[in-house]
């Protein structure tokens, strides 16, 4: 069954952006209840926020929990002078024990394949193997113990860090929350950020846009005590190719672990699917329609829009596994209604576009009283599924030639002005230009702020204040940090996270939020990490095919049509929009005025990118309109009066 849906109940929007949310944490010690300072409109609670100050430890007075007087919904734990938190129980356990307490968000478990831990088998591990327990966690959490007895606190995110830890360090106290603006007076913005945020289109760990608040890195330890704080990695991926099983056993395990990850993710929760009709999407909501004995409910997102529209390939896969199908057609107006209120719900700037088609999709989902999605996110990643991942192998080839040979093609191809005038040396001599960058700079080399040049996007006085080297540098460092030798692990390592850590999964984590809907990444489970890790690299990409072994291991299992069809997913038209709506191209000039005025973008910038430069390429140069848009948005919401002095 499909159905069609042309509009959201905006009664439903209204509800959820309405809520006035409280936004500060206690601040001072003795004090038992919130102090409350009402948040702009469109701001989310934090799940949690407190500090903790080692100096009151041991604490020498018991507990006091009670309900916040402002806000039922929110409790307020506060142990003397040492620990002060408010959270939400419906989406954080709280454990207090004569040791401390233990704050869990998500699902842990203490090993392979067992079930989730209680948050007292969790804090008792702890106390038995200090950090030596967490070699031990699976599952997509957060985990945060306070040791009273020793004035110690540790905070654990999990292989993705799917749920945040921000943190600040304030006269020898530590504020944390799970939203960066939340962590107690977070203070001024970081213009560096600022940067990075254009360059990146999100906001990667360990930076915040505060310039004081930072954010623990995916599977990273943090102790705070009266020494200050110290942070590590418990986790790093260690690629370790085994090619001593045959691949149909590979097939059979993997298909497995897939079985076991949907039935963990789906336990417990009314439950749909995200459904683009992509390789991912379509298993996860084909296995859940075979474990659950009646069909899973799908949501897709469709445009109006050519070039855009994949429907026909959710519609495929929702035919073949007989799922309830529902669907959503996405215009215009739903931007110009979501733009500033989604700008307005993270806690800093986000520019990943296809978080409008995403919220909207999971809106719908929670209409037909769906608590849960399951999300395709991580097939990509782990298995080689990205069309960059078979375009670096092309590239890597010229490293390989002798050193004689590319020092001619250089001189002939890239010092000479005439092979220009042939198409094919042309081709030639774009490809020895990039093929000579080394990784990972060689993956930026369409990046939209790298192409424009800094100096022509950002005010000089804007650039006084950052260093433009900065993402790179990160980049690098993150590149190299990662034990593998294989070019397509290296990449897939990279990508866990910039791709996934940084900029997917709090896409999907902030518009699911937004709904009112949890969400899980059954394609995340760790069993499946480690098995990809075990993956020979010829079995992810072998030659250019993309996802080889996963597209092999479950050709019996979708559909021909989806095995064959390459990735889109939930892309969003704004550039062909903004020539078309003109609504949405006021809504983004005006946001590109406002930061002009704030002294951050150049004032010809923002005239020449809603001109000449949408005509040139809407696609394009659409997506640098919708990050500074988001970024003005954002600033409206949070920092209205910040400007660059």
């Amino acid at each position: 069954m499909i159905v069609h849906t042309r509009s959201v109940c905006i009664a439903r929007i209204d509800r959820i952006f309405r809520q006035r949310i409280d936004m500060n944490i206690i601040s001072r010690p003795g004090v038992q209840t919130a102090v409350n300072v009402t948040a702009p409109q469109a701001a989310p609670g934090p799940a949690f926020a407190g500090w903790f100050d080692p100096a009151g430890c041991p604490a020498g007075v018991s507990s006091h929990l009670c309900t916040d007087e402002q806000d039922a919904a929110v409790r307020v734990l506060q142990i003397g002078e040492a620990l002060c938190i408010r959270f939400n129980p419906l989406r954080v356990v709280c454990d207090i024990d004569a040791d401390g307490v233990l704050l869990l968000t998500g699902t842990a478990r203490l090993g392979p394949g067992e079930s989730p831990a209680t948050p007292q088998a969790l804090a008792q591990r702890l106390r038995q193997r200090g950090r030596d327990a967490l070699s031990e966690l699976r599952g997509r959490f957060l985990l945060v113990h306070a040791d009273l007895r020793n004035g110690r606190l540790l905070a654990v995110t999990d292989r993705f860090a799917v749920y945040p830890f921000c943190f600040r360090i304030d006269g020898g106290r530590l504020y944390f929350s799970d939203r960066a603006d939340c962590t107690q007076f977070a203070g001024e913005l970081d213009t560096q950020a600022l940067f990075d945020y254009v360059y990146f289109h999100v906001i990667p760990a360990p930076r915040t846009v505060y310039r004081n608040v930072l954010r623990l890195e995916p599977a990273h330890w943090l102790v705070f005590d009266r020494q200050g704080y110290d942070s590590g990695p418990w986790w790093e991926p260690r690629f370790a190719p085994d090619s001593s099983g045959s691949v149909a056993s590979l097939k059979n395990n993997f298909c497995s672990l897939v079985e076991q990850a949907v039935a963990r993710a789906a336990d417990g929760a009314p439950v749909g699917c995200f459904l683009s009709g992509g390789t991912d999407s379509s298993t996860v909501a084909g296995m859940l329609t075979r474990l659950s004995g009646h069909p899973a409910r799908t949501f897709s997102i469709g445009f109006d829009e050519p070039g855009y529209d994949e429907m026909q390939y959710a519609r495929i896969a929702a035919r073949h596994f007989g799922t309830e199908h529902h669907e959503y057609y996405v215009t215009p107006e739903d931007l110009l209604y979501g733009i500033p209120r989604v700008a307005a719900y993270y806690d800093q700037p986000f520019g990943n576009s296809s978080v409008l088609p995403a919220f909207y999709c999971a809106l719908r989902a929670r209409e037909v009283g769906v608590a849960r999605l399951l999300a395709g996110d991580g097939g990509d990643e782990l298995f080689g599924g990205n069309t960059r991942y078979a375009k670096q192998k092309v590239f890597a080839l010229y490293e390989h030639l002798p050193k004689l040979l590319k020092h001619t093609l250089e001189l002939l191809l890239i010092q000479r002005s005439w092979p220009q005038r042939l198409p094919v040396l042309r081709k030639a001599a774009r490809y020895v230009a990039q093929a000579r960058v080394p990784m990972p700079d060689r993956m930026e080399t369409y990046n939209l702020l790298l192409r424009f040049g800094p100096s022509n996007v950002f005010t000089p006085r804007f650039l006084d204040s950052v260093d433009t080297r900065a993402p790179q540098t990160l980049q690098r460092r993150v590149y190299a940090r990662t034990q593998a030798r294989a070019l397509i692990d290296r990449m897939l390592a990279y990508d866990w996270r910039f791709t996934l850590s940084d900029n997917d999964l709090p896409k999907v984590c902030g518009a699911t939020r937004l709904a009112d809907v949890d969400v899980a990444y059954p394609l995340l489970d760790d069993e499946l990490v480690d098995f990809s890790l075990r993956l020979a690299p010829s079995l992810k990409v072998r030659g250019l095919t993309l996802r080889f072994f996963f597209k092999q291991a479950l050709r019996d299992f979708l559909p021909p049509e989806i095995i064959r069809k390459r990735k889109h997913g939930f892309g969003l038209p704004f550039g062909p929009w903004l020539r078309r709506s003109a609504p949405l191209r006021q809504l983004a000039a005006h946001s590109l005025q406002q930061l002009a005025a704030r002294g951050i973008l150049l004032p010809a910038l923002a005239g020449d990118l809603m001109s000449d430069r949408l005509a040139e390429h809407a696609g394009y140069y659409g997506e640098m309109v919708w990050v500074l848009m988001m970024l003005e948005q954002w600033l409206a919401a949070h920092a209205p009066d910040y400007t660059i002095n």
